[in-house]
């Protein structure tokens, strides 16, 4: 009997551990060969966060996948992750996290330490998405003016917008923006009109300088303007928006330096200058 049950046991932990590779090797594999590869902390933990996004995926309800879909656009992360994924690899940061936390809390706070982890790796992917957006936009508001300035002579020079963008994108180092630029040009060869396919750069990204510049370029489009003046106009106000963002930034800089200022250097300056006069004091029977 004994021999018997060891066997059965056998049996059934070699099933379990076929089922869970069976399970890591179908769900945790994805075709990437089409697709831009995913960041590199989901790329660390890919089976696991593929895992967790078809297992949890049937649950996520169609509005929130729609605003994560929105998300992930915005960062130009559509074409690595999908929503599904996006929220598998959150699972799998708070796990990991908790975890974390329960080793740093010791004996005394194991669930508090994991759920304060849990909830930390779980917010983490979405203070990643949205920093990442925001570098993102930075970046593409740094490169709009030179880029604009390719198009404007382009198109001065006698060319069409297709080919004024299709220019402009050869001449600029790589970035954000070109790569959505590329995106509108695969969408003109493809077929779609030139005026939805810019109209879908500014639903995809929802920035302000680019929607602005989309609906100039639309105007003119579609009233059959020349599109030279819109362009510098364009170039001109972006450039200025770039400036006046430095400016801003630059009058933030002594209110934010008041903080460590404060806390930091005004108390190492009173104990250095006070010093001497505490001594001074106690020596003399004070």
């Amino acid at each position: 009997m004994t021999y018997l049950f060891l066997a059965c046991a056998a049996g059934a932990v070699s099933l379990l551990l076929y089922a869970a590779y069976q399970l890591y090797a179908q769900l945790g594999s994805a075709d990437t060969r089409y697709r831009d590869l995913p960041p590199k902390g989901f790329r660390a933990l890919w089976p696991l966060v593929n895992i967790m996004g078809n297992t949890v995926g049937v649950l996520l309800p169609s509005g929130k996948r729609a605003a994560l879909l929105a998300r992930l656009r915005k960062a130009g992360q559509d074409y690595a992750l999908t929503p599904e994924q996006f929220m598998g690899g959150k699972l799998v940061s708070a796990l990991g996290f908790g975890w974390v936390g329960v080793i740093l809390a010791g004996s005394g706070g194991t669930a508090l330490g994991f759920a304060l982890g849990a909830l930390l790796g779980f917010l983490y992917p979405d203070i990643w998405l949205r920093d990442h957006t925001l570098a993102r936009n930075l970046r593409m508001l740094k490169a709009l003016p030179f880029f604009l300035d390719i198009v404007t002579l382009s198109v001065e020079a006698g060319m069409n917008l297709t080919g004024a963008l299709q220019k402009a994108v050869d001449r600029c180092p790589p970035g954000p923006l070109i790569n959505e630029v590329n995106r509108v040009l695969r969408d003109v060869r493809s077929g779609r009109p030139r005026v939805e396919a810019l109209r879908a750069l500014a639903e995809r990204l929802d920035y302000a300088p680019v929607s602005s510049l989309v609906s100039a370029l639309v105007q003119g489009e579609l009233m059959g303007s020349s599109l030279a003046p819109v362009l510098r106009a364009q170039s001109d106000q972006r450039r200025t928006e770039r400036f006046l963002r430095a400016e801003k930034l630059a009058m933030e800089a002594p209110v934010k330096m008041l903080g460590p200022l404060i806390m930091f250097i005004f108390p190492c300056t009173f104990i250095v200058l006070g010093f001497p006069i505490v001594m001074k004091f106690l020596q003399s029977g004070l």
